[in-house]
Parts: C-alpha cells; structure tokens; sequence
C-alpha cells in the first residue's frame, strides 16, 4: 500500500451554523415566516453549511414542525452554502430525500444507550440498523449523511464511557461508509485534556474521516476547548450567532447553550486564521437574530 495522505493538512475550515440548534428549545411557536427569513439572511454570511431544520415527530420537537415550509420559504439562488436536516430515522429520511435543495441529512447516535433511548427511543444496536438504511437512501438520492456522536465527552447517567469507546464506534460507523463524523459535546462536560485525546487519536487513524466539533459551552470555558479541538486537527466546527441551543430531550436540567460564532470567529482571527465570513451580511444576521429570538440574551 502507498503512503497515506494527511487529509488534515489540506482540508479547510469549514463553519456549520446551527439554526435549528438555536430554536429546538424554544417553547413559543417561532412563525415560519420569520424562521425562513433569518435562515435567509444566513445563507449570505458564507457558511459552508446551515443545520436548518429536521425531519422527526412535531411530538418530539414540536418547534420544528413546520421544517418543510421553512424550506420552501429559502432562496438558494445565490449561495454556495448547503443545507443540512436532521432525522432521526428511516422515515424522517425518506421525507427528506424528495428535497434536493438539502445536501446532508444528520443523525444524532451516541454511544450512551440512555441517551438514544431518550432521544430517539432507540439503542446502539438499532440505531446501527437505521444507518445502515439511511445509508442507502442517502446513496440514492445524492446526498451525504453525518453521524454525531452526541454525548461523545461523556454523559450524566452513569453510561460506562472512555476514549476506546469512542474509537470502537468510530470504527463501525466507518465500516460503514460513514465520512462525517461531529463529536458533540451534548451537555458541556468536556475538558481540553479529553478533547485532544480524542481527535489526536480518530484523526490520524481516519484520515478519510471528516471529524467536527459541536459544542455547547458556558461563555467561559469555551477557548480552551476550542482550542484542543483546533491545534488536535479538527477543521469542521458547529456553531451558533447567538449561542442559544440545546438538547432538550437529554432531561438533564438547564439547557447548554451552543458554541457562539463570533467566539469561534474571534478564535480564528487570534492565531491568524482567514475565514470566508462576510462580516457585514453577519452583523445583518445577527441584528435578524435579535428579532428572531426577541426574549433571548443575545451576546456577539
């Protein structure tokens, strides 16, 4: 065999902004109208992509009910930001491959049994199975399926959790075919340590792997773990403007709310980094923000 190539060397930044992660939680119906039109605005600010809604039950996330509509509602004519949903099955794939507007489907596995079971009433074993099939359906509708690893630093249920455990999933997914692989930090519990561990361990043993951060952090912990990630080989980051978000089925108390994308911004300006951000069509989205989410404490 030849020598493989470092994949991280090459590969660039890509920002993931998380809409859909801001407003999961949100108890008071956000009109589709102004859902759509904050979308919009992000669709100029040069993200890679947008995690704009998801296909599952409206009983599970009864915010994100109208995630069709919103779509509809979306102009992708001038914009080479794709579009990512989430689904947390079979079925919620197969409504979502009818779009081609939508590139990525994403999946929220774990390696915490307690966790699917919460989420998606699910476990390790079936929802294995379901990737398998989302596989399928992605590979027939050209479009490319990302598998979180939710509560991939750890969990609060007395799950049994090590960096081999992770490694061990890593690996089946991969068998799979699996190329996109966030790790989620679901309930802030990670560490620098930790984080370093891991991708200095999944990413030379998975160069064909794209592995990504998605991070819910307090305002003050998040450089250092931003950080890990960045200087370990991460190059995929999940973010939101205005760090809103949350998990609101892991029943584990007070939601964390999401990495901010002006501190994964201020990040990469620090160690000289240059980023494809408009940052007048940002500031627009984040003045958008603030009519979007009017009741929400919103820090650039």
């Amino acid at each position: 065999m030849g020598k493989k190539i470092d994949l991280t060397a090459v590969r660039k930044l890509k920002l993931v902004e998380c809409p859909r992660d801001a407003m999961q939680g949100i108890i008071p119906f956000i009109p589709t109208a102004k859902k759509a039109k904050y979308i919009n605005t992000l669709l100029k600010v040069g993200f890679d992509t947008i995690d704009f809604g998801s296909f599952v039950s409206p009983k599970a996330i009864p915010q994100l009910k109208d995630s069709e509509e919103v779509l509809a509602l979306l102009d992708m004519s001038q914009t080479t930001t794709k579009l990512l949903a989430v689904i947390g099955n079979v079925r919620g794939a197969t409504t979502g491959a009818q779009y081609p507007e939508i590139s990525y489907f994403g999946f929220p596995y774990s390696v915490s049994e307690t966790f699917l079971n919460r989420n998606l009433n699910s476990s390790i074993e079936k929802s294995t199975t379901a990737i398998k099939d989302i596989l399928e359906i992605c590979d027939q509708n050209k479009k490319e399926l990302v598998v979180y690893i939710s509560m991939g630093f750890g969990n609060p249920y007395g799950d049994e959790f090590n960096v081999d455990i992770v490694c061990e999933q890593v690996e089946q997914l991969y068998q799979m075919g699996v190329r996109i692989i966030p790790l989620s930090d679901t309930i802030g519990c990670s560490n620098p340590q930790l984080i370093a561990d891991l991708y200095s361990t999944l990413i030379p043993r998975y160069p064909e792997i794209e592995f990504a951060f998605h991070l819910h952090t307090s305002v003050v912990h998040w450089y250092g773990k931003v950080n890990a990630a960045y200087q370990n080989g991460c190059r995929r980051f999940d973010t939101v403007i205005n760090g809103l978000g949350g998990c609101p089925n892991a029943l584990v108390g007070q939601l964390v709310g999401n990495l901010r994308t002006s501190n994964m911004l201020e990040y990469l300006e620090s160690i000289g980094i240059e980023t494809n951000i408009n940052e007048e069509a940002f500031l627009h989205s984040y003045m958008q923000a603030l009519k979007t989410f009017p009741t929400a404490k919103l820090t650039k």
